[in-house]
């Protein structure tokens, strides 16, 4: 009955991986819909991929709260909806697994005109009078928005520092001790310069000048992400390159062999697979390059397992899932998990927690004709791997000139951690492995 119907409203759940806010992209419902419990009323798109969002209960739409362009921030409201007593029961409850409603919710303009202040849910009629507001996730650290705008960009879990601001809230300075990032204070100054006066378009797109002569386009989602991280990598790691041109015959002549195999029948068996697995065994050789600086404590961590990068160029911009224990999986595995991480990221359907964690990356920049690249090192990584184009080329091999496939391998290292020594001497072992691929067998 009409009566027994109560307003419950969606927020924007905690995404996770320190992400405090998504770009709405799209309603798949609209005022006066009926939904279903988990059904998508949304899609939304971090700096990392693209989310839909389910609804955790079931009823009417009352009101959509945000446009579609919209910055959401994480706790604000999405959606209001009339749905039934027994809903309003749990309604506190009903977000999705894992994520939890801001602490701090930060007010937004309703869609409609003269809505009222965003809550969690009515406890008396649709009317609208008498709404709760939403209860404080248990266990979310308190931190200033400087803090936490630092803290998404050096990745940093806020969960893990220790806050010495008043009533324990997390303050910058605690966010510079837990990253190591030496940042002086006019880097992050407080007082933001206005932004030269333009309007937005309505629908997000570049806008051109009357004259046409130049184009504005609002940096969001992955491109700012990245502009951010490559900003971080460029300020804060020391970086030093080193590269070496390699005889990749006889790998070719292998992939070629093996894919005629039962064994790779339908998969994608690509240079980049071969190259990963050489990266691994090389890993295993020179666990330095698959370790982090921690400046905070004045310590290199190095890891005992690999969560290998995969750079994916997408329509969206550029996406690095990574690979989980990687240094576990064959050559078969290796071109399999590529292959799906590769599908998601352009897809926009990567799951977060491998957009995150990465302990070293490869980036295929040959597949577009170069034949190599000097690549920025992902924060919280030592070393990221360049694979040039693979070429026909005029070659020595065992002392006559022939015809053979070359590629050059580039390396890009943080210097605190890694001499130019350690970088070439696994640079080198890649090399050897490549060269002489038989020496992978065993490790296939």
């Amino acid at each position: 009955m009409e009566d027994q119907q109560h307003v419950l409203e969606f927020r924007l759940p905690d995404l996770g991986e320190g992400l405090a806010d998504a770009e709405l992209v799209s309603w798949a419902v609209e005022v006066g819909d009926q939904v279903e419990l988990n059904q998508t009323i949304a899609e939304v798109e971090t700096a990392k991929a693209q989310v839909a969002l389910p609804c955790p209960f079931a009823g009417k739409v009352l009101e959509l709260l945000a446009r579609p362009g919209d910055t959401v921030p994480v706790g604000a409201p999405l959606i209001r909806v009339a749905g039934a007593a027994e809903d309003a029961a749990t309604e506190r409850q009903s977000v999705l697994v894992g994520y939890g409603p801001d602490s701090e919710p930060k007010s937004r303009r309703a869609r409609g005109a003269g809505a009222k202040n965003s809550a969690a849910l009515s406890d008396s009629g649709i009317g609208g009078e008498g709404l709760a507001r939403t209860e404080n996730a248990p266990g979310r650290p308190t931190a200033v928005p400087a803090a936490r705008k630092l803290a998404r960009e050096l990745e940093i879990d806020l969960a893990a520092v220790s806050g010495t601001g008043p009533e324990g809230a997390v303050t910058v300075e605690d966010v510079r001790r837990a990253s190591g990032a030496r940042v002086e204070a006019e880097n992050l100054p407080i007082h933001i310069s206005p932004p030269v006066p333009t309007m937005r378009p309505e629908n997000g797109m570049a806008r051109s000048t009357p004259a046409e002569r130049e184009t504005r386009t609002p940096v969001s989602g992955i491109r700012k992400r990245t502009a951010a991280t490559m900003t971080i990598s460029a300020r804060d790691i020391p970086q030093a390159s080193a590269f070496v041109t390699t005889d990749f015959t006889g790998s070719m002549e292998l992939l070629d062999h093996l894919r005629s195999t039962s064994a790779f029948a339908g998969l994608s068996l690509t240079p980049l697979a071969l190259i990963a697995k050489a990266t691994l065994v090389a890993l295993n050789e020179f666990p330095e390059l698959n370790a982090v600086w921690d400046e905070a404590n004045q310590e290199i961590v190095t890891k005992h397992y690999v969560n290998l990068g995969i750079a994916v160029a997408t329509q969206r911009g550029l996406l690095v899932p990574n690979l989980k224990e990687a240094q576990t999986l064959s050559l078969r595995d290796l071109c399999r998990e590529i292959s799906r991480l590769a599908e998601t990221a352009r897809g926009g359907t990567a799951a977060l927690p491998e957009l995150t964690g990465g302990t070293f990356t490869i980036s295929n920049v040959g597949v577009f004709g170069v034949d190599t690249g000097v690549a920025l090192v992902n924060p919280g990584e030592a070393a990221i791997l360049c694979l040039g184009s693979i070429r026909k080329k005029p070659w020595v091999h065992r002392d006559e000139l022939a015809v053979r496939w070359v590629t050059t391998l580039g390396l890009s290292f943080d210097h605190r951690l890694i001499d130019g020594e350690q970088a070439a001497r696994f640079l080198a072992s890649v090399a050897t492995l490549v060269e002489d691929p038989l020496t992978l067998l065993g490790r296939v």
